[in-house]
Order: structure tokens, then sequence, then C-alpha cells
């Protein structure tokens, strides 16, 4: 964990970071009930701890319910938690969508292939966060290699897919 030093989205000075970084797969199947685990894992987040940098990619439909579950966070709470998107290149209408979040981030040079610039990514999240939250539910693609990763690191994991119950069963 890191110590706060400016305020970033509001922070306050000198509050202890916890940073939580999200991966999962680009299509998910239950919208509705992987937003309500979000809010849900969120709020026990931030009881916890003093302040919560969010790292969040642009890459899928997991990566856009957790960004909007921050939103949500946020809106109550924007002085004890920050987020971040991180991005593996620079993309299309950046000036518009950098206004939705606290900070833009780009780990990558710009001298990969489009796809090695998303595992570079992933890698940079996986290597620079304290909890890790997924949407696994293969065991191949990016975020599942991501996730694997963060785990050999010894970084704390949540698989949000674990805690849906699957639809047929419903």
């Amino acid at each position: 964990m890191q110590t706060k030093n400016s305020p970033v989205g509001g922070g306050v000075f000198g509050l202890e970071i916890y940073r939580v970084a999200f991966i999962g797969h680009r299509e998910v199947d239950e919208h509705r009930q992987v937003a309500d685990e979000l809010d849900t894992v969120l709020s026990m987040l931030l009881k916890k701890h003093e302040y919560i940098e969010f790292y969040v990619g642009k890459n899928g439909e997991f990566d856009e319910l957790a960004a909007s579950a921050v939103r949500r966070l946020k809106s109550e709470w924007s002085a004890f938690c920050s987020l971040a998107l991180v991005l593996p290149y620079e993309i299309a209408n950046l000036d518009l969508i950098e206004k939705s979040y606290d900070e833009v981030i780009m780990p990558n040079d710009y001298k990969c292939h489009y796809k090695a610039a998303i595992e570079k990514r992933n890698r940079w999240l996986a290597e620079n966060c304290d909890l890790m939250i997924g949407y696994i539910k293969r065991e191949s693609g990016g975020a599942y290699k991501c996730f694997s990763y963060a785990r050999e690191r010894g970084v704390l994991l949540i698989n949000i897919a674990e805690q849906i119950e699957p639809r047929d069963r419903l």
C-alpha cells in the first residue's frame, strides 16, 4: 500500500491507499447480478480501507460494469476513492472519455501490436494492485491469464463469477 500525498478525486492528504484492479471477460452473461455483487463488494471495501484507487480498463462489458459500480460508490464517497482508466494504447475520443475518470494511465510504450499492449497493460494491473476483482468464467483468454498472474504474485483475488448463481439453476 502507498500513502496518498496529493488529493486525487477529492482524496485527503495522508490517507493510506488501497489499490483495486478489475479484470474480466469481454462479455458478461448476468449483468444485473454482476452489478449487484460489485456494489456489495465495493461497499465492504470502502468500510475497511481509508482510501481506494480503482483501476479499470475499457475492453468489454465487465470493465463497464466495474466502472459504473465505482461511479455509484463515488457519488456518495468521492473523498475516499478515485477511478483511474488504465489503457493499453491511445483510443479515439480520449478527450471526451477521460472526463468520466479521475485519471488516465497508459503504462505501455507504443511500439507493440495492440494485443501485446493489452497483455502488457494487464500485467501492469496485476503488478500494481493490492486486490484484483475479476469476472473469470473460463480458463482461457487474457483476463484469465491476468488473474492467474496476479495469483502467482500473491495478490488478493475475488472472482465475481464464482458468486453468481448460474441462470440454468434459477
